[in-house]
Parts: C-alpha cells; sequence; structure tokens
C-alpha cells in the first residue's frame, strides 16, 4: 500500500471513541497534482478525517503514508509536506500580511537567507503584494482568506488540505478564491484535498470526489462519473408534499415521462448534489 509514486496513502484508516465508530477502516491514495473533493454530511466523519491525516489526533487502526514514509513513524519529516488551511481566519490581525508569513517562515524553519524572497514571490503569485505593509485587520474576508491560503503554502506543500475554504463569503468573492486555489493546483502541481459544504464548489473545482457517510467511504471517481451513475436528466414533479425526482439517460425520455405527468413539472441537467443525495438521503449542511 505505501507506494512511493502516490503523495497519500491511506489504509484501513479508523478512529473510535468510548461509543462510537467516527472513522470505520477507510482507504484511498492520491497522486501528484490531483484537486479530491471530500464531501460528506455533519457527523460523516469528515473532519476526523482530516485531523488523522494531518497529525492533530491519532487513527485507532490502519496506516497513512506521505510519499511512502509511515506518517506515525516519520510525522516531523512528513508534516513538512502538508499546507493545512484551517476554517478560520487564524491570522494577527495587528500585524500585516507580511509580518503574519514571515512569522509563519520562522516557525516553519525556512532559512533567513529565503523567507523574505519567498514571501515576495507568493505575494506576487496571490496578487496580494498591494497588501504586504498594511495591517490584517483592514482587510476583507476575502483578502484574509487568500493570505490564510497563502501562509500554507510558505514552506512549499506537496498537498494541500482546505477545510471549507470560502465558508461565509459572497459569491463574487468565492470566485476569486476559486481561482486562486485552481492556479496553485495548476501552476505548482500540489495535490489539494478539499472539505466543502458547497456541492457547486466541489463540482466545478474537484476531479475526483470522494463520499463519506458513517464513517465509511460510500463512493470514489470523477464528478461526471458519480453524476452519469444515476443519469443525465432529472425531472423535478412538484407534489403538494415536496418535490419527486425522477432521473433518465436521455432528455426525450424525460420529455416523455413530463407529458404523461398531469403534476407541475421541471426537467434540468443531474448535479453533484442529486448524486449526494442519492447515496445518503440526506443534504450535505444537514
Amino acid at each position: 500500500m505505501n507506494d512511493n509514486n502516490n503523495v497519500l496513502t491511506v489504509a484501513g484508516l479508523k478512529k473510535n471513541y468510548k461509543d462510537k465508530t467516527a472513522v470505520a477502516g477507510i482507504s484511498f491514495d492520491f497522486s501528484a497534482g490531483e484537486f479530491v473533493g471530500l464531501l460528506g454530511p455533519n457527523g460523516a466523519g469528515k473532519t476526523t478525517t482530516i485531523k488523522m491525516l494531518t497529525g492533530l489526533i491519532r487513527p485507532s487502526a490502519g496506516m497513512i503514508y506521505y510519499y511512502g514514509s509511515d506518517f506515525k513513524q516519520e510525522s516531523q519529516k512528513t508534516k513538512s509536506l502538508i499546507g493545512v488551511v484551517p476554517q478560520q481566519n487564524n491570522l494577527d490581525r495587528d500585524l500585516t500580511a507580511y509580518e503574519n508569513l514571515y512569522l509563519h517562515a520562522i516557525l516553519y524553519a525556512i532559512p533567513k537567507a529565503l523567507r523574505k524572497t519567498r514571501i515576495d514571490e507568493l505575494l506576487d503569485f496571490s496578487g496580494l503584494t498591494e497588501y504586504r505593509n498594511r495591517q490584517v485587520k483592514t482587510f476583507s474576508g476575502g483578502t484574509m482568506r487568500r493570505l490564510v491560503i497563502l501562509r500554507a503554502l510558505l514552506h512549499e506543500p506537496k498537498i494541500l488540505f482546505l477545510d471549507e475554504p470560502t465558508v461565509g463569503l459572497d459569491p463574487q468573492i468565492r470566485r476569486v478564491i476559486w481561482d486562486f486555489i485552481v492556479k496553485i493546483n495548476r501552476m505548482k502541481n500540489t495535490t489539494i484535498l478539499l472539505t466543502t459544504h458547497y456541492i457547486e464548489e466541489a463540482e466545478r473545482l474537484c476531479k475526483r470526489v470522494l463520499i463519506i457517510n458513517d464513517g465509511s467511504i460510500i463512493v470514489d471517481g470523477t464528478p461526471e462519473a458519480l453524476k452519469n451513475g444515476i443519469g443525465h436528466f432529472v425531472l423535478e414533479v412538484y407534489k403538494g408534499e415536496g418535490i419527486e425526482e425522477e432521473f433518465f439517460d436521455t432528455r426525450p425520455l424525460a420529455l416523455a415521462a413530463l407529458e404523461k405527468s398531469t403534476d407541475t413539472c421541471k426537467i434540468r441537467e443531474v448535479t453533484l448534489e442529486d448524486v449526494f443525495l442519492r447515496l445518503t438521503g440526506r443534504r450535505i449542511n444537514v
């Protein structure tokens, strides 16, 4: 399982608490440059999985390898390969953007001779050079978010964990963050694992999706393959008690069903949210 060609390999990973199994023996691997989404309802095991993968909690069983190195046995070495972006903008708001990044560079033992150059390069890469000497408390939420992501790149990680990177941001700023994340993935070939409550975010950004429910990964595939697995078109039938959905492989089949129905109907294309609901029975933020 510990293939050196994989950035990350997970085998039989479990986390048990006193009266609950939070993660029930999951296995997967990521290749260099992959952009993967981890989706699941609240309580499904997403956060526990991320905490185990980043060393915040210890697994009850199973193995984690980064580039073939056992995470448990070589944690200090392998943690240098990881960048983590938490949900919170946990910056020092009284410091400038540059000062926040410089402090992080010290904490990650980046050689003093490289610190300024690397910070300046990343500020330019992110389009934040004009904010270099401004206090963080003057920033908008979207600018703070970009700086948090930028900070996680300072030590040049091979894999970046993004935990709800656009939560609470308005749609316009969210798209700016999307573009920045895609730029990181493509230009730096950084492997990204994204958790999100926005299904459209995973559908737009991720080339591969893992859906976890009740501690188990129930599906693993590309968004297109997952959608095609349930059909290409949805007929939404509006009933008094709610909306019923019927799935069809072709639009003519959906149209034929619509013509037979006596209820108000609408035809649309299948989305990743349809897959999620079919597999888990719950919406992602429930």
